[in-house]
């Protein structure tokens, strides 16, 4: 049975823009179709959804039970007020945080199954939010490679990634949450990713892996950098030009993501639901 929506690819190894359909009022067979999609792609496009709040919550709440509802990614306060980028306040380091490669929760026990994106405000130019595909870079390895990858792990951590930049974060000064600045063991997980609904491998690397066992932290850190440099690169890419009322959704097991700048100095207001991982598929080694 043809899907209830049209599907159009887009230049990359993975992603497709999904129009013809409300993501307010999908039915159960379309939703069964848009999952499939979903994880055949990685990554839906839904331009003009104009999704409120409550909507957004609603759709990503199909996919699973959620690691938080919503939380606002932006560069305005609460007050209205634009956030001033020289004051490198807690929300403006995981802001500029963001603009590294990473795949959400790798530092939490569960990681993220996947997010719904939505946008509200966009600036005129930049702010893009680019893709990549571990998959197609799985794929893209020599046998030699991902021979040795098979047995690597690496521990993953936002204090680590936030501390390589130098944006340690004070976590109390009320400008941020500290979600994922948690006191306690570092969860470590494998460099190979068997994705759990379609067996794929991917390669499960990004801005917050670090110290691999037996290397040292310089080796670690040039060999995983090299890995997310030779991940990141066509056709395994994608940056999506925002316009307000877009909804994204993609599958943190085996995306990558990251921000890019914008002229802080204009309102960028972006929505993130996180769907979160079932615990056994996605549970860190040790956590």
């Amino acid at each position: 049975m043809a899907a209830p929506f049209r599907l159009v690819p887009i230049d990359a190894s993975f992603g497709a823009t999904v129009t013809g359909l409300s993501l307010r009022d999908l039915d159960a067979e379309g939703f069964r179709a848009l999952y499939d999609a979903w994880l055949t792609y990685a990554l839906l496009i839904f331009p003009g959804q104009h999704l409120d709040r409550a909507a957004q919550i609603a759709f990503a709440r199909r996919f699973g039970p959620l690691e938080f509802d919503i939380a606002a990614l932006s560069n305005v306060k609460s007050d209205g007020s634009l956030r001033r980028e020289a004051d490198n306040d807690d929300m403006m380091k995981i802001l500029k945080g963001n603009m590294g490669w990473h795949a959400d929760s790798t530092y939490m026990p569960v990681q993220a199954k996947g997010a719904v994106f939505t946008a509200e405000i966009v600036p005129r130019s930049g702010g893009e939010t680019g893709f990549a595909d571990m998959r197609a870079a799985w794929d893209a390895l020599d046998p030699g490679q991902r021979q040795r990858i098979e047995s690597l792990e690496a521990r993953h951590s936002l204090h680590y990634s936030q501390s390589r930049i130098g944006h340690a974060t004070a976590r109390a000064d009320g400008e941020y949450s500290g979600y994922g600045l948690h006191d306690g063991p570092v969860s470590r997980r494998p460099l190979k990713k068997i994705h759990p609904e379609t067996g794929r491998p991917s390669l499960l690397i990004g801005r917050h892996a670090h110290d691999i066992p037996g290397m040292s932290r310089a080796e670690s850190e040039a060999f995983l950098d090299g890995l997310v440099e030779f991940a990141c690169q066509p056709p395994r890419v994608w940056h999506h030009h925002w316009q307000p009322g877009d909804a994204l959704l993609w599958d943190n097991r085996c995306l990558l993501h990251r921000a890019t700048p914008w002229d802080m100095t204009e309102p960028r207001v972006m929505w993130h639901s996180r769907i979160a991982g079932d615990p056994v598929s996605e549970a860190a080694l040790a956590a």
